[in-house]
């Protein structure tokens, strides 16, 4: 019998459902799945409150971690392990951070492969490049990797992503679609367990190859690439500019929040429409370029 486990932090449910969905067809009489969630310590709230959101911004944009609760009676003999997380600033959740680095996961990850499993709006790359250095540094091999991503595409997510996370609203309003995965896209993950059963059967996680290719598994936009980049840069600065402005929940903590916050509302309303036009116009000149590094970040699992 195979045993596959499945890990993930789910803070909103949503990942939680698309794990759901991914093992739907996954298990059987010659395949168990274990599925566990991950569990911090010190729980975050859903919906966050506005400086709690922001306080937490440094860690993630650093990758510090939070501490995690042991997972208790698991084996060490898994044929394959799934790792879903979520993106916090682009980086993946802290609570993924803190359990990757802890003595549990150096154990639990070596030399098995591994399938990671994304539930976030549409930039998830330099995210997921953090994570293969993760799974590198425990001594994992990434065999797959599956990418759902919002139905809120590009400069909506700007407002629908905040939205859901501070308020836990995800309908639709004025202009604005709803926030999260379409549920047809969740329900539409069970294809990948299904492929991943047949392969199971046959051995094929022991060859050290995509399992999960020509399924639609991941699709990069190389017209984010650049600004996810950029982007990722900004969140180091400013992170390490709050962390010194004091600890969290500190008043002069919070100022420096409250600056930042009015610092990144200037740029989506002033930089970042000039930022996209400008890429708009480099793009049309780098269109060789820019599928080349789609080809790149799509691998293994490609399109």
């Amino acid at each position: 019998m195979k045993k596959i486990l499945v890990l993930y932090y789910s803070q909103s449910g949503q990942l939680k459902s698309v794990v759901d969905s991914f093992i739907s067809k996954l298990g059987d009489k010659d395949i168990k799945v274990d599925v566990r969630g991950i569990e911090p310590v010190v729980a975050y709230p859903y919906p966050w409150s506005f400086y709690e959101f922001f306080d937490e911004f440094p860690d993630a944009a650093h990758m510090k971690g939070c501490e995690v609760h042991e997972i208790k009676n698991l084996q060490d003999d898994y044929d394959l392990i799934v790792l879903g997380y979520t993106i916090w600033f682009l980086a993946p959740s802290s609570p993924i951070v803190g359990f990757m680095k802890s003595n549990q996961a150096k154990k639990l990850f070596e030399n098995k492969p591994v399938i990671t499993l994304i539930a976030c709006r549409d930039m998830w790359v330099m995210a997921q490049e953090k994570v293969k250095k993760l799974l590198s540094d425990v001594g994992a091999k990434l065999i797959d990797n599956v990418a759902l991503t919002d139905q809120g595409k590009g400069i909506y997510s700007f407002a629908t992503t905040p939205r859901w996370l501070l308020s836990g609203k995800k309908d639709a309003f004025w202009i604005f679609p709803p926030a999260g995965i379409l549920q047809s896209d969740i329900d539409d993950a069970s294809r990948f367990g299904h492929r991943l059963n047949e392969a199971l059967k046959s051995d094929k996680e022991k060859r050290d190859e995509p399992l999960l290719k020509n399924l639609g598994a991941v699709s990069v936009n190389g017209k984010l690439i650049a600004s996810e980049i950029i982007a990722t840069r900004s969140f180091y600065i400013w992170g390490k500019i709050i962390n010194f402005c004091g600890k969290k929940k500190s008043f002069s903590r919070k100022i420096a929040i409250t600056v930042y916050t009015i610092f990144l509302a200037l740029m989506v309303f002033t930089l970042v429409p000039i930022n996209i036009l400008v890429r708009k116009i480099l793009n049309y000149f780098q269109k060789d370029r820019l599928k080349e590094l789609e080809k790149k970040y799509e691998e293994p699992s490609g399109r």
